[in-house]
């Protein structure tokens, strides 16, 4: 997610507009009714139609607390936070994603939560999760959407060359993986292609398979690291591009979205993407294209780093109670699996990880599910100063890098060196 901070002048040039249009304000009474707004994400059809429906359910059977459902926007929703905090505006209950909701909870927007959520709710989301919205000694978000990355891979390829799918029990090595995009490897098709226009998040949250954090705690301080455990999936990914040649180099400047046209068309014969591709591979994949969704590779264990998607409370909301008693009903554990379908995303709930729907192997929902149990906190989106290390440092370098424009010692330079001096401005 790209994130940016206003500037007062941006602020005041917005102001209105941009509250008016994304429908912040926070709760109030009226008639003894009490009045919440919940600012959703939600953006795929089956996601939105799902939200807005619990919504209703609840407001049909609260008639004293009401719930006003109000539509986000990702592109926009860091900007549009900033603003309606700033104005003393912001929605009773905000969806966001843990990397994102750091800064917030910082300057104190987000109340700490700790404490106030529901038991049943509480320990039916794995420790590991709520490590992700944990910033000090407070909580400042339920964490209830994850997204793995997966490997949507071209079946009929893979069972040409005679390779056997990895499952979320045993998935492939990056030995393995490598040697089996060279088998697929030939004429105008590359093995895999790394769509890396965004390549941070995917890196760091792979690294956490090699136990690479990149950013470290020093004292107060925080400090980018980048020895064997943080080089090791960066230098496999170059390797392929720059070395093997398995991997589509035009890829590299892609989306997700960008690289399915060649995957279909059987330039590519795998893509490692965010899970919810998924649902796009269903709907766009042309007649008879046979496709499966298959666990990423694993270094030295099989954790990967996930950012899950969170629901928050404003701490300037007058009706927090009322807030967290429907955050309780949005998030029970039958109402998650709807919401994971309509995302098409994993539950942080371990109830809601066990229904059938969620264990299909249609569409590789079980091979997500079972990768659950190994989704962490990428530890390195908790520090202060990360946004800016990520957009201004971490983009530029490992696109170069991947490119195969500048070495490795180059990449630790600016990883670490200009990475470091970012860090110190934002003590």
């Amino acid at each position: 997610m790209r994130r940016t901070t206003l500037t007062a002048v941006a602020i005041a040039a917005l102001g209105a507009s941009v509250l008016t249009g994304c429908g912040g304000g926070s709760s109030h009474a009226s008639n003894g009714v009490i009045h919440l707004k919940y600012e959703s994400l939600a953006w795929q059809t089956d996601s939105v139609k799902a939200n807005k429906a619990l919504v209703a359910e609840w407001n049909k059977s609260h008639p004293k607390i009401q719930v006003q459902y109000v539509q986000g926007n990702w592109d926009n929703i860091h900007d549009q936070l900033v603003t309606s905090f700033e104005g003393g505006d912001a929605p009773d209950i905000i969806a966001d994603a843990a990397d994102d909701i750091v800064g917030f909870a910082q300057q104190g927007y987000l109340e700490n939560i700790q404490g106030k959520v529901p038991a049943a709710l509480r320990d039916d989301i794995p420790a590991r999760s709520w490590g992700t919205t944990t910033f000090g000694k407070g909580v400042y978000g339920i964490p209830f959407l994850q997204e793995p990355r997966m490997v949507m891979a071209n079946a009929t390829l893979l069972k040409k060359a005679g390779i056997a799918l990895p499952t979320a029990a045993k998935p492939w090595t990056w030995a393995q993986f490598d040697a089996d995009a060279k088998k697929l490897t030939h004429g105008s098709t590359y093995g895999v292609a790394w769509a890396m226009k965004e390549p941070v998040s995917a890196t760091l949250n792979l690294s956490m398979g090699y136990n690479g954090h990149y950013l470290y705690q020093d004292g107060k301080n925080a400090v980018v690291k980048f020895g064997a455990a943080e080089q090791a999936v960066p230098r496999q990914i170059h390797d392929e591009v720059n070395v093997d040649h398995t991997a589509a180099p035009q890829a590299l400047g892609m989306s997700g979205s960008d690289a399915l046209p060649g995957f279909f068309a059987g330039k590519y014969a795998m893509v490692p993407l965010g899970m919810s591709y998924r649902q796009q591979v269903a709907q766009q994949a042309p007649k008879g294209f046979d496709w499966v969704a298959l666990p990423s590779p694993v270094g030295t264990s099989a954790d990967q780093g996930v950012s899950p998607q969170t629901l928050s409370v404003s701490a300037t909301s007058p009706n927090q109670s009322q807030a967290m008693q429907f955050l309780a009903f949005l998030l029970d554990p039958a109402h998650q699996v709807q919401l994971a379908q309509g995302d098409w995303m994993l539950p942080t709930s371990t109830q809601a990880a066990k229904a059938p729907a969620l264990n299909t192997a249609t569409d590789g929902w079980n091979t997500g599910t079972g990768m659950q149990k190994n989704l962490v906190a990428e530890p390195a989106q908790a520090f202060n100063g990360y946004p800016e290390w990520e957009n201004k440092i971490a983009t530029p370098a490992f696109q170069e890098y991947y490119s195969g424009r500048i070495t490795l010692a180059q990449l630790t330079a600016k990883l670490v060196k200009d990475g470091n001096d970012v860090l110190a401005q934002n003590r």
